[in-house]
């Protein structure tokens, strides 16, 4: 990766212990050897203390090293500490000898976890510098992540929201009062009898008003998502971050962000016309009846599509951001990030989606129904739909609007962030180039391979 906070390309650079072009994980230089056992000491022949055996288990697998059948087996060496790799053999708590049966998580005593070798423990635990642990990820540990990150780093991930809704609420409400209430004509959609051209031109005018509100919502989106996906990268490292400097590693990058986002919705919009053209074409050729069942038919299908694409997608603004990519390589990167995982990423969103919106509705629903109960028709007017937009609906119902934005923002934001670096440590082992970044000490110089949780 490239011009990030201490990320590296997978492959870049060799792992810590592991000198460039070796062909294999680095290792320890003081592990006893395999056919000698713990207690019985081995001559040094370079002054520098017990060297360990030649003989390593394989890469990727968790199996006692076999050495000559008649040579006496060692002991399974107990757990070492944290930060591994500093204990030698026989130190207690180390790798070998009397007093170590104390030790910490690692290799483990005999009795390990079943299905890693016999009675050889499990992988030493993740590493977790900052809200995730470095491995693959749970749903709950991504959910998890971005709701500790907002705790975390609560001061800058609530002053961007909040700064981000406020200006975006101020945007709508001013729209709203002086423009598009104005101008907004919906009788024709309540009056059965209502010709087709009126039908149309009361649709037009709604769906006027609901792109002009998404665009200015979507610009203050894309803005809030570019600076808290700086704050979530940092956030995994451990590092601190404050809005300037996120604003300042953001900027670069946030045309392009528009840029993204721009040809997503051009892409979305482009397919759902293509899906309702026939049906449009059937109802001005004098079969209204038919032309609205086929444009039906047609937009159901085209949704399928965009949502499929979108989904495929959805990791490409992260991809642009952490890895400075361009705007059709960040699409291409996602969807070969989620090429496999289309359901899970799916799933993982939804329910984000899913919290983020009931959390926010716990909040706007009050003020929406005070707000409707401080206009003149009252909270009947607003449910019957006869109420008007005034000035003081819009002001308390906009309160509510940002203060839901300031839990919504942060969530879908830190989980598509937390998705696409999750996707990155299960198909290119970032886990090792972010352990490099936080400063880990002696992480990934164990056997690859699949890790617990993948």
């Amino acid at each position: 990766m490239n011009d990030t906070p201490g990320w590296a390309s997978p492959g870049s650079a060799p792992s810590e212990g592991q000198q460039p072009g070796a062909s294999g994980p680095a290792e320890p230089a003081d592990r006893p050897g395999p056919a000698e056992p713990a207690d019985q000491p081995r001559p040094d022949t370079t002054g520098s203390g017990p060297k360990w055996s030649q003989e390593q288990p394989p890469p990727a697998q968790w199996s006692a090293p076999t050495g000559s059948q008649n040579a006496p087996q060692a002991p399974p060496p107990p757990p070492p500490g944290p930060g591994w790799g500093g204990q030698h053999p026989g130190a207690p708590g180390g790798y070998g000898g009397p007093g170590a049966p104390g030790g910490h998580g690692g290799y483990g005593p005999p009795g390990g976890y079943p299905g890693w070798g016999g009675n050889w423990g499990g992988p030493p635990p993740a590493a977790k510098p900052g809200v995730i642990p470095l491995r693959p990820l749970g749903v709950g540990e991504i959910l998890d992540g971005a709701v500790s990150t907002m705790r975390a780093y609560w001061r800058t991930v609530l002053g961007i929201s909040l700064t981000v809704a406020i200006v975006t609420e101020i945007v709508v409400i001013l729209l709203q009062g002086l423009v598009l209430d104005d101008s907004l004509s919906t009788d024709a959609l309540n009056d059965s009898s209502a010709s087709f051209d009126e039908v149309s031109r009361a649709m037009g005018d709604v769906f006027l008003s609901s792109g002009v509100l998404f665009v200015v919502s979507l610009i203050g989106t894309v803005i809030a998502t570019a600076l808290l996906t700086t704050v979530t990268s940092r956030a995994v490292l451990g590092k601190p971050v404050s809005i300037g400097e996120a604003w300042r590693d953001a900027r670069p990058q946030v045309a392009k962000l528009f840029g993204l986002i721009l040809l997503l919705l051009l892409t979305v919009v482009a397919i759902v016309v293509v899906g309702i053209a026939p049906g449009i074409l059937v109802a001005l050729a004098g079969s209204d009846s038919g032309g609205a069942a086929l444009a039906v038919l047609g937009g159901l299908g085209a949704g399928i599509v965009a949502l499929w694409l979108m989904i495929r997608f959805s990791l490409a603004s992260p991809a642009l951001m952490l890895e400075k990519q361009g705007i059709v390589k960040s699409i291409s990167r996602s969807a070969k990030l989620v090429s496999g995982s289309w359901w899970r990423v799916f799933g993982i969103q939804l329910l984000a989606t899913i919290i983020a919106n009931v959390v926010a509705s716990i909040v706007i629903l009050p003020f929406t129904f005070l707000a409707a109960a401080l206009t003149g028709d009252g909270i009947s007017g607003f449910l019957n739909g006869t109420g008007g937009l005034g000035w003081t609906f819009l002001v308390v119902s906009g309160i509510g609007s940002v203060i839901g934005s300031m839990v919504t923002f942060p969530i879908t934001a830190g989980v598509t962030v937390l998705l696409y670096i999750d996707q990155r440590i299960r198909r290119e082992a970032l886990d090792l180039d972010l352990a490099r970044a936080a400063g880990v000490q002696g992480y990934g110089s164990g056997a690859p391979g699949a890790t617990p949780g993948s």
